[in-house]
C-alpha cells in the first residue's frame, strides 16, 4: 500500500489546535511607483495590503479568498519573506519573522515553505524530478541519501518511484504539482504557503491534489495558508476563510459560517457570483452583485474601501473606515451596516430560504 493510500485509510483529522502558529498584526505592503530616466522619482503608491491582521492556528487550514489583485497573494509572498513588508509585522511560533537576519532566515525557511499556482513554471525544466525534490536537502546541507529521501517524498505524494529521471515536461500538470508538493515537503515543514495551487489543474486533478493535501495535514500536522479564488474548493478544504479587497480585510468566520451567513456585501457578491447546480435553486435565489469597477489601490476611496460599489453606502460609508466588528462568535466584518438585514430572501444551496444581510 502506498504512502498516500495508508494516509487515505487512517483518515484521522484532530482539527486545528489552540496554539496561535502564523499571527499577522498590521501588515502593509506598498510598492512604489516611479517615473523618469535620468532623474526617476517615486510619483506614488500602490497599496496592495494595507493593514491587515489575523491569526492562523496550528494544524488549521485557513484560506485568504478575493478578486485578483487583491493582496492575497502578496500577503503569501510576505509571509514567505520573499516581500519585505512596509509596516506591521508578521510573527511566526512568536518570532517576529521580519526582523530576521540571513541566518534567521536561513532557519525560518526550513519551517515554512510554498507550493504556487503553476506547476511547469515553478520547476525548472533543465532539471530532472530527482534534482529539483533533492535540490532544498543539498542547498541545506541535510545529510543522508538523497536518493532515498526523493523515492520516499515521491510515495508520499502517490508518484512512482521511476519518474525521479523524469524532467518536468514528461510529466502531466498533476503529476507536476506533486513534485511541486514533494519539494516543499523535502524540509518536513511545519506551514505551507498554497498559493492557487490547483486552479491551472483540470477538476477532477483538483479534487486529488486537495484530497492529497487534506490527508498531508492530517498526517503530519502541517498548517497550510490557502489562498485561492475557486470557493467551492476554499468551502471544501478550509477551516476559516478571510475574505480580503483592494488591499483590506472585510471579513473573516468559520468557513460555514462565512458562507451561510455573508455580512459584508463584498462577500455577498462573492458567494452570489458562484452558481448553484440546479437551475430551479438558481433561479430563485437572490443575487447582489457589485457594481462598477475595482479603484485603483493608487488611490483607494475614502471611508470604506467598497462604498464605490455598495448599493447600501451611505455618507458614513464614505467617511468613516470600519473596523472589523464582531458579529458572531469567530465571525467579523468591516461594515457600519453589518447585520442589518436588507429585506431580501433567497434560496442558498441547499435549498432552505436565508436573508440577504447588508453590509
Amino acid at each position: 500500500m502506498s504512502a498516500t493510500a495508508t494516509l487515505a485509510a487512517k483518515g484521522a483529522d484532530s482539527g486545528p489546535s489552540d496554539e496561535v502558529l502564523v499571527e499577522l498584526r498590521g501588515l502593509k505592503k506598498h510598492f512604489p511607483v516611479k517615473r523618469g530616466l535620468l532623474f526617476e522619482r517615486t510619483i506614488g503608491q500602490v497599496k496592495a495590503v494595507d493593514g491587515v491582521s489575523f491569526s492562523i492556528r496550528r494544524g488549521e487550514t485557513f484560506g485568504l479568498v478575493g478578486e485578483s489583485g487583491c493582496g492575497k497573494s502578496t500577503i503569501g509572498r510576505c509571509l514567505l519573506r520573499l516581500e519585505d513588508p512596509s509596516a506591521g509585522e508578521i510573527r511566526f511560533a512568536g518570532e517576529d519573522v521580519s526582523k530576521l537576519d540571513r541566518a534567521g532566515l536561513r532557519g525560518f525557511r526550513r519551517r515554512v515553505q510554498a507550493v504556487f499556482q503553476d506547476p511547469f513554471s515553478s520547476l525548472n525544466p533543465r532539471m530532472t524530478v530527482q534534482e529539483i525534490v533533492s535540490e532544498p536537502l543539498l542547498v541545506h546541507g541535510l545529510p543522508g541519501d538523497r536518493a532515498k529521501a526523493v523515492r520516499d517524498l515521491l510515495d508520499t505524494v502517490g508518484l512512482p518511484a521511476r519518474l525521479a529521471d523524469h524532467y518536468p515536461h514528461e510529466m502531466s500538470g498533476g503529476q507536476r504539482q506533486r513534485v511541486g508538493i514533494a519539494r516543499a515537503l523535502a524540509l518536513k515543514p511545519e506551514f505551507l504557503v498554497c498559493d492557487e495551487a490547483v486552479s491551472a489543474l483540470d477538476v477532477s486533478i483538483q479534487a486529488q491534489i486537495i484530497r492529497l493535501l487534506e490527508d498531508l495535514r492530517a498526517e503530519f500536522g502541517l498548517t497550510y495558508l490557502f489562498i485561492g479564488h475557486d470557493l467551492s474548493v476554499v468551502r471544501h478544504i478550509c477551516h476559516r476563510v478571510a475574505v480580503m479587497y483592494l488591499g483590506n480585510l472585510v471579513e473573516l468566520a468559520e468557513t460555514d459560517e462565512l458562507f451561510e451567513n455573508p455580512q459584508h456585501p463584498y462577500t455577498q457578491a462573492l458567494l452570489s457570483a458562484v452558481p448553484v447546480p440546479d437551475p430551479t435553486l438558481e433561479r430563485a435565489r437572490a443575487h447582489r452583485v457589485a457594481r462598477g469597477e475595482v479603484p485603483s489601490p493608487m488611490a483607494p476611496p475614502p471611508g470604506c474601501v467598497f462604498n464605490p460599489r455598495c448599493d447600501l453606502a451611505d455618507a458614513a460609508c464614505r467617511q468613516t473606515v470600519p473596523d472589523l466588528r464582531p458579529i458572531a462568535s469567530g465571525h467579523v466584518a468591516a461594515c457600519l451596516k453589518a447585520g442589518e438585514p436588507s429585506g431580501s430572501t433567497g434560496p442558498n444551496e441547499s435549498g432552505k430560504p436565508t436573508k440577504t444581510r447588508g453590509g
